[in-house]
């Protein structure tokens, strides 16, 4: 009974192992038009976060619209008015606001990962487990929380930096899969 599926398995990847490869070389090249041209990059992430939040509001809404009969609707509905709104002030006022709210949202995730990797030390401490390298951690987001929030343009430059280095790192990783993959499905 397995053989069947392990065949089908390798026809399909025999037929999409390409594909492993295309994604791979476009993350990578991503990631290097990120490093070469930062300032085109950060104007395409702002305009990003403005239509993620513009569409993922639209949809919020019809999704909205059409649960109307559930008890509390108006919650989705609120939360698509929201991001809807949010998406048109972002276009309108490009690219200060998209890129006003990815370094707020980065400063908070790290803020609050800070404080609850700390707290969470602090709960190993008690337990009189190793507690150190999670304090240690937990004080260094909230000092980088507390940077990236002092210092937006250096934060905007963290994030690029992080998202090209993720880019051709995942992006070298799935070039090198689609190899794999396709010496399997060809030997």
């Amino acid at each position: 009974m397995a053989a069947p599926v392990v065949e089908d398995v390798k026809r399909l990847y025999k037929l999409a192992w390409w594909a492993m490869m295309i994604r791979g070389l476009f993350a990578i090249a991503v990631g290097a038009f990120i490093f070469v041209r930062p300032l085109d990059s950060v104007a395409a992430l702002a305009l990003v976060i403005a239509f993620w939040a513009l569409f993922g509001g639209v949809v919020e809404i019809v999704q909205a619209v059409h649960l109307r009969q559930m008890a509390h609707w108006w919650v989705l509905l609120l939360a698509g008015l929201v991001s809807a709104g949010f998406g048109v002030a972002a276009l309108y006022y490009y690219p200060t606001l998209a890129l006003a709210f990815a370094v707020a949202w980065f400063a908070w995730w790290l803020l609050l990962t800070g404080f609850l990797g700390t707290f969470a030390a602090v709960q190993l401490k008690r337990l009189g487990m190793d507690w150190v390298w999670p304090a240690a951690f937990g004080v260094l987001s909230i000092v980088a929380g507390v940077f990236a929030l002092m210092s937006p343009p250096a934060t905007l430059s963290a994030i690029m930096g992080l998202i090209a280095g993720f880019a051709i790192v995942g992006g070298a990783l799935q070039v090198g899969a689609g190899f794999k993959v396709r010496s399997i499905v060809h030997a």
